[in-house]
Formats: C-alpha cells, structure tokens, sequence
C-alpha cells in the first residue's frame, strides 16, 4: 500500500491552487518555468542534504518575521561554515523579486533553500566543492486546509527520538530530515497524520514537522527546547500568551501528562496553530478545537494582521 494514502490531512497540507502550476522558480539569480528549474545531480544538497533552508509567508503583502527567519538562515549556514554569498539585503531583495515576478501579494509561501552547491564529485568533504552556493527559491500559492484547522490532526508517538545537540542538532534548520520522515512514515502508516516524539529520556519534545504543546487548566505547556526545532511561530506563540497575562510553562513533561491535557495543537510557519484532537488513538478533550487553542489562535491571528 502507498503509505501516503494512510494519512487524510497533514500540518503541511494546503488548499490546492492552479495557480502553482505557472509559478516561476528561482534559481541562482534566474526564473525558470516549474518543470524546467534543476539543480546539479553533482549539488550537494542532492548528494548529501548538505545545506539549510527557511519558509516564510506572505499575507497582506508583508513577509511575516522575516528579520528572524533570516537570522535563523544565515546562523545555521555559519554553523556548517556554508558561506551563502548574499548579505541579508541582497537575499531579501531575491526573495521579494520571487513573490512579485509570480504576482503574489497575498496568501503565499515561500521556501528559501541554499546548498554547498555543485562539487566535483559525489562525496561527503566539503573541500570538494566548486565554491558556489546554490540558491533556490520555490514561491507558492498556499493556505492551510480549512479541514486542519476544524477537524483537527491525530498524532501517533514515534519510535523514532529527536536527537541530542552532539549528535544532531535540531535548532539548526537542516536539509537533513531522514529521522523525521521516517517518523512520519510511522505516523501515516499507522493511520495518523503526524508523528509526536519524545526525546532521549522519554520526554515529549516534538512533532516531525511541528512543535508541540498541551492545554491543562487554562496553563500552557511545552518542551524545555533543548530537543525540539527552533520554531519562529513557537516563540512567538509563548510570547503572546504570557503577555495576555496567562501562565506557560516550559519544561520536561510525559506522555501521561499529554494524554491527562485538556487541549494539544501545534505551531508551524505555514499552519500557524493547528489543533490535535487524537493522539495515539485516545481524544484530546472532547475530540474538538478547545477555548484556550482558539484564544491563542485569535492573538496569533491578531499579531499577523498588525
């Protein structure tokens, strides 16, 4: 069976668009049509998944926290001493290009990747390559499906754990996503749409694509961050609850302690906040969006219109 049939909605998934057909594709400096844009089989994000990425949004014609999704970038690309060869303004003024040469101003997403670029041969050492970065960016019509939103995902716990800063790093924003595709095939294949994972000592940590938090009482929970991505709309999430004067708690807690939550969502640039309303087959609540996930959903709301 295709495990992909499995799964009926995802946190990634989107309202399809015809538009996306025609959208032009940026690479290193040109537009190219979406069947005729191509990178290197040499590339050594296609040899290796050496290389780092962002996604952003555009609503109502602003690109939403770009300043910190660009630190992200350009922190994790200094991590792996993978010199992208723009500036920050240089690469905005690329990323906007993009977003207007597809006459988007509006309910769009972008995803910036840059790689090593092409090497000489098809192999692990850095000092194998030819010395230019590739830059591609793939703008998009997308807005989350409605059904998401309402209904709700089910997560399933994966076998698989998120990793140690030593071992694997998750704040970096890597092309390297082996251990959580391979969760989410888990997830999907056992009838879920998503995987939640726990970290090495059995604590929650986060989904495969999201991050994760619970609802108990009208207190907000999540991990302490030490195993989960560095998610922009996370941060921004905890802020805006602990500003509207309600208590969030960032610390180690147990799949018991999920399964005793009043509410579960997850936060993504794309999503923003998607309620879970089953994990490992057990309901979260009564089974639908709760109240404290609709309020901090409304103040999301409210940030991204300001």
């Amino acid at each position: 069976m295709n495990a992909v049939a499995a799964s009926n909605t995802s946190s990634q998934g989107y309202v399809p668009d015809s538009r996306n057909d025609d959208v032009l594709i940026y690479v290193n400096g040109e537009f190219f049509k979406r069947d005729e844009a191509k990178v290197s089989v040499f590339d050594a994000g296609f040899v290796l998944g050496d290389g780092v990425w962002e996604g952003v949004r555009l609503v109502g014609g602003k690109i939403i926290a770009l300043d910190e999704h660009l630190d992200r970038l350009y922190e994790g690309a200094n991590s792996i001493q993978l010199d992208i060869g723009m500036n920050r303004e240089e690469l905005t003024a690329a990323l906007r290009h993009t977003f207007e040469k597809n006459a988007m101003t509006d309910g769009a997403h972008a995803r910036v990747m840059v790689t090593r670029g092409k090497k000489k041969t098809p192999n692990q050492d850095p000092r194998f390559a030819l010395g230019q970065a590739t830059i591609v960016i793939v703008a998009e019509f997308k807005i989350p499906k409605p059904e998401s939103k309402t209904n709700g995902l089910s997560l399933l716990t994966s076998t698989i754990r998120c990793s140690t800063p030593d071992v694997f790093d998750l704040r970096l924003n890597s092309h390297s996503r082996l251990n959580f595709i391979h969760a989410l095939i888990q997830a999907i294949n056992a009838g879920a749409d998503e995987a939640l994972m726990l970290d090495p000592h059995g604590f929650v940590a986060s989904c495969n694509s999201t991050n994760f938090f619970i609802v108990r009482g009208e207190e907000l929970w999540t991990s302490t961050g030490r195993f989960n991505f560095n998610g922009i709309t996370r941060k921004k999430v905890i802020k805006l609850y602990a500003d509207a004067g309600y208590v969030v708690r960032q610390q180690d807690f147990t799949l018991a302690e999920v399964y005793g939550a009043s509410e579960a969502f997850v936060t993504g640039t794309l999503g923003g906040i998607t309620p879970v309303t089953r994990i490992d087959g057990r309901r979260v609540g009564n089974g639908q969006l709760g109240p404290v996930t609709r309020r901090i959903a409304d103040l999301y709301a409210a940030y991204i219109a300001s």
